[in-house]
C-alpha cells in the first residue's frame, strides 16, 4: 500500500497526469473534426462524349445524378488522360464512343470506357460501384423494354432479364467513417505511447532514488505502482471515446460503466508491459526507445488502418502478444456491435494471460536483482566485520 501511495504522489506531480488527458483529447478533437465528413460523396469526373446524341446526354445526366460522381466537364473529342487528370481536377475519365445511340437502338453491345487515376485510391471510393450500378440498371431497362415491345408482360420480362436481385446492407459502420477505425487508432496510439513511456520509467527511477527495495521487497509493489497509470489511461480513453462520439459521430453502443472494465484490464496490461520494457534501462532517457518495440507493431498489425486478415498468419499470431490487438477487438465487439462482457471472454483471457506472463517475468527480474543486492550487502558487512576484527587484534 505504501508503494501505491508513493506512486500516486509521484504521478500527481509529474507531467504524465496532464499529458495523458491533454494529448489524447487534442488528438480526438483534431482528427475527429478532420474526418467527421470523410465520406467522399461526389468525386470529380470528366466525360468524353463522341456520340453527341440524346442518349449519350441522358447517360451523362445519370452519371452526374449519382451521389458518388460529379461531372465537371464534357468534351466532344478524345484527349489524353494525362491532360484531363492533370492538376487533380478530376479523378476519372468516362468515354462514350461514337454510334452509341445507334448501336443501342440496334440491340448491339457497346463498350464504355472509364480511366481512373489510382495515385490516390481513396478518391475513387464509390466510383466503381456507382458506374457499375448505372450500367446494370441501363442494361436491365433496355432489355425489358425490348421484351415488352415483343409482347411479354412486365413480370415475365423482369424474371427473364433479372432472375436474381441483390439487396445489400452495411452494418456497424454503414458510411465507412474514418472516425471508427483510423481516428480511434490514433487516439489509442497516443495513450499507448504516453502510458508505456511513463510506466517504463518507474523501476529505473526507483533504482536511482534507492527506493526499489527500501520499503517493500515483494514484486507486488510494482503491481501496486502500475495502478495510477492504468486508472488514468482508462479514464482518458473513455473520455476520448465520448468526444469522438459527440464530435465525429462515432458509433459507440456500450454503456460507459460496462466498457470501463475492459479498458482497466487493457490499461493494466499496458502499464505492466511498459514497466517490463523499461526495467533494465540504465538511464531514463533510454526508456522511450524501448517502448518503440510495442508502439510500432501496435500501429501496424492490430487493425488500426488495415485489417489483420491482410497479414500472413505468423504476423497475426505475433499480434496476439500486443494488448492493443485485444483492445481493438473489444471496441469492435462491445462498442460497435453492442456485445456483452460475457461474449468476449477470449479477449479478456488473452489480456489476463499477457498480465500473468509480464508479471512473472518482472517478478523474476525483481527477485534476481534483490538477491544480488542482498549478496552485495552481506559481502560488505562481512568485509566490515573482518576489518574491524583485524584492527582490534592490532590494538
Amino acid at each position: 500500500m505504501n508503494s501505491l501511495i508513493d506512486e500516486w504522489k509521484h504521478v500527481a506531480g509529474s507531467k504524465y497526469a496532464r499529458l495523458i488527458f491533454i494529448g489524447p483529447i487534442l488528438a480526438a478533437l483534431f482528427f475527429g473534426l478532420m474526418f467527421s465528413h470523410n465520406q467522399i460523396s461526389e468525386s470529380p469526373v470528366v466525360v468524353i462524349d463522341e456520340d453527341h446524341s440524346s442518349y449519350s446526354r441522358q447517360l451523362i445526366s445519370k452519371i452526374n445524378a449519382s451521389p458518388y460522381m460529379n461531372v465537371t466537364n464534357v468534351y466532344a473529342s478524345r484527349m489524353a488522360p494525362e491532360t484531363l487528370l492533370a492538376n487533380e481536377k478530376a479523378v476519372a475519365v468516362i468515354m462514350l464512343p461514337k454510334q452509341l445511340e445507334q448501336r443501342q437502338q440496334q440491340g448491339l453491345s457497346t463498350n464504355i470506357g472509364i480511366l481512373m487515376d489510382n495515385t490516390m485510391p481513396s478518391g475513387l471510393t464509390g466510383i466503381r460501384t456507382a458506374i457499375q450500378e448505372i450500367i446494370v440498371t441501363e442494361n436491365t431497362t433496355l432489355s425489358m423494354t425490348r421484351l415488352l415491345q415483343k409482347g411479354m408482360d412486365a413480370e415475365a420480362s423482369k424474371g427473364l432479364v433479372s432472375p436474381l436481385s441483390l439487396q445489400q446492407r452495411m452494418l456497424f459502420n454503414p458510411t465507412t467513417s474514418y472516425v471508427g477505425f483510423m481516428v480511434l487508432g490514433f487516439v489509442n496510439i497516443v495513450v499507448l505511447m504516453l502510458t508505456t513511456s511513463a510506466a517504463g520509467t518507474v523501476v529505473p527511477r526507483l533504482r536511482q532514488e534507492g527506493k526499489l527495495f527500501a520499503r517493500e521487497k515483494s514484486p507486488l509493489q510494482l503491481w501496486m505502482r502500475s495502478v495510477p497509470y492504468a486508472v488514468l489511461s482508462s479514464l482518458s480513453l473513455l473520455l476520448c471515446y465520448g468526444l469522438l462520439k459527440q464530435v465525429g459521430g462515432m458509433r459507440f453502443e456500450a454503456e460507459p460503466y460496462v466498457f470501463i472494465v475492459p479498458l482497466l484490464v487493457y490499461a493494466f496490461a499496458l502499464s505492466l508491459m511498459g514497466m517490463l520494457l523499461g526495467y533494465s534501462a540504465k538511464d531514463l532517457s533510454k526508456v522511450n526507445l524501448r517502448t518503440s518495440f510495442v508502439l510500432y507493431p501496435s500501429f501496424l498489425a492490430t487493425g488500426i488502418q488495415l485489417t489483420p486478415l491482410a497479414f500472413p498468419e505468423p504476423f497475426q499470431i505475433f499480434a496476439w502478444a500486443l494488448p492493443m490487438n485485444w483492445l481493438n477487438r473489444l471496441i469492435r465487439g462491445m462498442a460497435f456491435r453492442e456485445g456483452t462482457l460475457a461474449a468476449y471472454s477470449q479477449e479478456f483471457g488473452a489480456l489476463l494471460i499477457i498480465i500473468g506472463g509480464v508479471s512473472l517475468l518482472m517478478g523474476l527480474l525483481l527477485l534476481r536483482e534483490k538477491g544480488k543486492t542482498d549478496l552485495n550487502s552481506i559481502s560488505k558487512l562481512g568485509g566490515y566485520d573482518y576489518d574491524t576484527r583485524i584492527s582490534k587484534d592490532h590494538c
